[in-house]
């Protein structure tokens, strides 16, 4: 497996598979063909909902206002569905080359014909029962067994947890509506200041944590800068958890820093044997690993053991199996901001889950990281990113018009 740098990255919103990517495959033929001009065709997802993702305008900012984008979604012979072809012109218009470029999620991309970044590979063990099997016979804790594979990461996790706080800061202090015409109200501040009268310690815990999940994912859909975990639609799990633990527990730093370790391990394990990707296997992928990510981390924070750590990350997937993504319009806020709230409340009842009957569970992490891939592929493609199914095509946008 790859890095932790690779599944935790900075960048601007609304996707990290549809903006950040894009931007990035943009960015390299601006500097490989610094005088021409460009055409691209958007195939997949990426044409589905591209435009209310912003795909469009990102690689118009690098490549030049005058660059001209097809939607194209009616080819459906592509090896990803998040597919690209970019078409170089020459000072007359005329066509001097096509590239493919893919993007996979994360932020990743590769395009063909050019040679491939491969970044080397950190982690010898792809599965946890390995990575179990070895932290047992060390007596070390995952977090450890991290900080032994990437002794450079902890700095890096600390730019991490940085990052993620100043998001939920930045949220939880903007209001207004948030760009892409459904007329979405900033909800992030309202939840966090408006505390009930007779509030119980469990409603004031769900408003708090709902309010910092609120405030990523409205900081994200507003193209503001978050951090993918592991990607930009589902931003907001995992910080908000954190976050509210490290407030209401008085959580020590150290701890917060071992959790995204064993946080990040997670993901790695579901990139690596599954996928991330929306578009690849509707939004298991993205809230599902996310809710995984966040109830590991959670497990590592309170220094649970080896198989209630397996147990929460286990049962965070399990429950979100056969999600889709149906993004209104392709714009990542309905349903995508609440759905972020309502996973990191599961990520916190998966940790309590864990902690009482972890001794029972009978499904093995690896187990249902297959699971939730098979059952991602075999999802129809219109629940997967495209926008054309579900909630995107019911739900009556403001004009009368359907997503």
């Amino acid at each position: 497996m790859k890095t932790l740098k690779e599944l935790f990255q900075v960048g601007c919103g609304p996707s990290s598979s549809h903006t950040m990517a894009p931007q990035k495959i943009a960015t390299f033929f601006r500097k490989k063909y610094p005088d021409s001009k460009f055409k691209v065709i958007l195939y997949g997802s990426l044409a589905h909902t591209g435009k209310g993702h912003g795909t469009d305008a990102v690689i118009k900012k690098v490549l030049g206002e005058d660059t001209e984008i097809e939607f194209n979604m009616t080819d459906t012979d592509i090896k990803h569905p998040n597919t690209l072809d970019v078409i170089v012109l020459d000072g007359e218009g005329k066509q001097i080359a096509v590239h493919r470029a893919y993007s996979p999620g994360g932020g990743a991309y590769s395009i063909e014909g050019e040679p491939e970044i491969v970044s080397p590979e950190v982690y010898s063990m792809n599965s946890f029962s390995a990575i179990k099997d070895y932290c047992m016979q060390n007596d070390i804790r995952i977090s450890d067994y991290v900080f032994q594979t990437e002794p450079d990461i902890k700095e890096y996790l600390e730019y991490i947890w940085d990052s993620m706080v100043y998001a939920i800061k930045r949220g939880l202090s903007a209001e207004g509506v948030l760009p892409g015409g459904l007329n979405v109200v900033r909800k992030a501040k309202y939840l966090y200041m408006q505390r009930h009268l007779d509030e119980s310690p469990e409603t004031r815990e769900n408003r708090l944590v709902c309010s910092y999940a609120f405030a990523v994912a409205e900081e994200n859909a507003a193209g503001g800068n978050i951090v993918t975990a592991p990607t930009c639609g589902s931003s907001g799990v995992l910080p908000a958890t954190f976050y509210y633990i490290q407030k209401t527990r008085n959580i020590p730093r150290d701890a917060i820093i071992r959790g995204l370790a064993v946080a990040g391990l997670v993901g790695n394990l579901i990139k690596q044997n599954a996928s991330i990707s929306g578009a690849e296997c509707g939004c298991q992928a993205e809230i599902g690993s996310a809710c995984a990510m966040a109830a590991g981390g959670l497990a590592e924070i309170f220094e649970l053991g080896l198989d209630q750590i397996e147990y929460a990350t286990e049962i965070s997937i399990e429950h979100h199996l056969g999600l889709t993504c149906d993004p209104v319009c392709g714009l990542v806020q309905i349903p995508c901001i609440e759905r972020n709230a309502v996973a990191a409340m599961r990520a916190l009842n998966a940790l309590s889950l864990a902690d009482f009957l972890f001794a029972t569970r009978t499904v093995s992490l690896d187990t249902i990281i297959e699971v939730m891939y098979e059952t991602g592929k075999d999802l129809n493609k219109n629940y997967r990113e495209t926008s054309e199914a579900g909630i995107a095509k019911l739900y009556n946008v403001p004009g009368g018009k359907h997503g």
